[in-house]
C-alpha cells in the first residue's frame, strides 16, 4: 500500500525529424489545433499533460475522467513508468521514482485490451510475473488460487483466453495484477471493450475487489458513470489540465466551471443565457424571459462582489426541471421512455433543452406523443451560475 504524489507533472511529446520537417509541422499547427483543440502545440512539441498536481492517499480509489485526448491515460502511464516524465516529480510511498523502471515501482497495471498471452492457460497467465520473480511453485500456486477465488475464476484456470468471454478475460487480467500484491493498482479503461450489461456487472466486481484487496487504486475512464460509482474522489481533466478534484457528489452538486457542469451528469446539464437584475432588496435573475428569485446565501455572495457580472450562464440539470401549469413555454419534440422516467427533448424559444420527468408523477400519456406545447419551471435553489467570460462557477 502506498501514497502517490504528483507535483507539477508535465508531458511533452517532442517533434520528430529534421528542422525542415518541424517548420512544416509548425505551419500546419493552427489548422491541426482547430481539429484537435485538446492538444497544445509549443516549440518543444505537443503538450499532453501540464501542471498536474495531485496527492493520492494510501488505499484511496482515485478516478481520472475526461474526454478522449485530455491526458488521463498519459498521466497513468507516467505513474506506471511507461511514459517518460517531461517535468515535475512523482513520488510513490515517499520515494522519488521519476527515473525508476516500471518493475522497480511495485505497481501493477490492467490494460484496456486485456493483454493476455494466448498460448498460455489462465493459471500460466496469472503466474507469469511470479515466475519471473523466481517464486517457489508452492507460493505461486497459493497466490494464483487465492486471486482466482477472489475473482470467481477458479473453474477457468486450465482454459486458454480464447475459450473465455470478455468479462472473464478481464478478470484474468485483473487477477494477474492481484497476485503481485502491488503497492499501487493502475487500471486504464478496463471495461471499455465490454457491452453495457457486462460493464455494469464488472463495475460491481471492481467495487467488491477493492474491499477485498484494500490497496491504492488509480483508475482511468472516459465514462462518467464509472467515475461516479467507483471513485472516492474524481479528477476531471481537460486539455491536459485538472479542472476539478472532489468527491462524486461534490463535483455533481458544485461543479467548478462550465466544462465540469456539462461533462458530469446524464443527460447533460441545460445551459441558458441569464441576466442579473438589480432590485431594492438584492438581485434576481432573468432566464428565458422570466425572472427568478436568488437564494439568500447567493445574494450574500453577490453583495460582497466588487462588480457583479450582468450576463451569466445559468445551468439547470434535467432532473431539476419540472412541468407546470404556468411557466416558460416549450414544445416537446422527442419523448424517450426510459423505464421509470421520460426524457423530454423540448424547444423553448429556439433553445433545445432536456427535462427528466418521473413516469410515476406524470399521469399524462400525451407527453409520450411529442410535438405538443407544455410549460416548465425550475427552483432557483437548484440553479448554477457561471461567469460568461471565465466560465467559472460564481458560487
Amino acid at each position: 500500500m502506498a501514497e502517490v504524489k504528483l507535483v507539477n507533472i508535465k508531458k511533452v511529446y517532442p517533434f520528430n525529424g529534421s528542422e525542415k520537417k518541424k517548420q512544416k509541422e509548425k505551419k500546419t499547427t493552427d489548422r491541426f489545433a482547430e481539429k484537435k483543440a485538446n492538444l497544445q502545440v509549443t516549440k518543444e512539441g505537443v503538450v499532453a499533460v501540464q501542471e498536474f498536481n495531485l496527492d493520492i492517499a494510501d488505499k484511496e480509489f482515485i478516478v481520472l475522467v475526461g474526454p478522449s485526448g485530455c491526458g488521463k491515460s498519459t498521466t497513468l502511464r507516467m505513474i506506471a513508468g511507461l511514459e517518460e516524465i517531461s517535468g515535475g516529480e512523482l513520488y510513490i510511498d515517499g520515494k522519488l521514482v521519476n527515473d525508476d523502471a516500471p518493475k522497480e515501482r511495485d505497481i501493477a497495471m490492467v490494460f484496456q485490451n486485456y493483454a493476455l498471452y494466448p498460448h498460455m492457460t489462465v493459471f500460466e497467465n496469472m503466474a507469469y510475473s511470479l515466475k519471473l520473480q523466481k517464486k517457489s511453485k508452492a507460493e505461486i500456486k497459493e497466490k494464483v488460487e487465492e486471486a482466482a477465488a477472489i475473482l470467481d475464476i477458479t473453474d477457468y484456470l486450465d482454459r486458454k483466453p480464447k475459450a473465455l468471454s470478455g468479462g472473464q478475460r478481464q478478470r484474468v487480467a485483473i487477477g494477474r495484477a492481484i497476485v503481485r500484491h502491488p503497492k499501487v493498482f493502475l487500471m486504464d479503461e478496463p471495461l471499455s471493450n465490454l457491452d453495457a450489461k457486462l460493464r455494469n456487472q464488472m463495475r460491481a466486481e471492481i467495487i467488491k475487489l477493492r474491499e477485498k484487496i484494500d490497496t491504492t487504486f488509480v483508475y482511468v475512464t472516459h465514462d462518467q458513470v464509472e467515475a461516479m460509482t467507483l471513485g472516492d474522489r474524481i479528477v476531471i481533466m481537460r486539455d491536459g489540465f485538472i479542472q476539478q478534484v472532489g468527491k462524486p457528489q461534490e463535483v455533481f452538486s458544485h461543479p467548478a466551471n462550465l466544462f465540469v457542469a456539462g461533462f458530469i451528469g446524464t443527460p447533460q446539464m441545460n445551459f441558458f443565457e441569464g441576466t442579473f437584475v438589480k432590485h431594492e432588496d438584492g438581485y434576481r435573475v432573468r432566464v428565458q424571459g422570466r425572472e427568478f428569485d436568488i437564494p439568500e446565501a447567493k445574494q450574500a455572495v453577490l453583495k460582497t462582489m466588487e462588480k457583479v457580472p450582468e450576463e451569466v450562464i445559468v445551468g439547470v440539470r434535467p432532473v431539476h426541471i419540472s412541468l407546470s401549469d404556468d411557466g416558460i413555454k416549450a414544445r416537446i419534440d422527442v419523448s424517450e421512455m426510459m423505464g421509470s422516467e421520460l426524457h423530454l427533448h423540448m424547444n423553448s424559444d429556439g433553445k433545445d433543452i432536456v427535462a427528466v420527468v418521473p413516469v410515476s408523477e406524470s399521469d399524462d400519456p400525451l407527453l409520450e406523443a411529442g410535438h405538443r406545447e407544455v410549460c416548465y419551471t425550475f427552483k432557483p435553489s437548484l440553479m448554477h451560475f457561471f461567469d460568461k467570460k471565465t466560465e467559472k462557477n460564481l458560487f
